[in-house]
């Protein structure tokens, strides 16, 4: 089992930058495929990306791409999410979940919520025009 807070957020003007983190702890957090989530008033849980336990995959929503990153540091049990070129409409609650998935971690898969489990508890992120 793993435990999942997420920090980071904020208010931030349109055009700038958010660091979101995800800690992770539990003796096995740094083994974990990890993914981040948005949801916005009104509207239903959103994939970001997400991020093979060794780093070496990363996936994004067409809607982030190329404005987010994701990253990790295994030796802190910690996942970011850099935000860049921010806009109005990424406004939401920011979660990360762990992949407990069976299906190996893929571009068909990553994007599912049922193939992610130990939710954190979210960080606003709100971006003003």
């Amino acid at each position: 089992q793993v435990q999942l807070v997420e920090s980071g957020g904020g208010l931030v003007q349109a055009g700038g930058s958010l660091r979101l983190s995800c800690a992770a702890s539990g003796r096995t957090a740094s083994s974990y495929t990890m993914g981040w989530f948005r949801q916005a008033p009104g509207k239903e849980r959103e994939f970001v990306g997400a991020i093979h336990w060794s780093g070496s995959t990363t996936y994004y929503s067409n809607s982030v791409k190329g404005r987010f990153t994701i990253s990790r540091d295994n030796a802190k049990s910690t996942v970011y999410l850099q935000m860049n070129s921010l806009k109005p409409e990424d406004t939401a609650v920011y979660c990360c979940a762990a992949y407990i998935g069976s299906r190996r971690f893929s571009s068909n898969t990553a994007s599912y919520t049922e193939n992610y489990s130990f939710w954190g508890q979210g960080t606003q992120g709100t971006v003003s025009s």
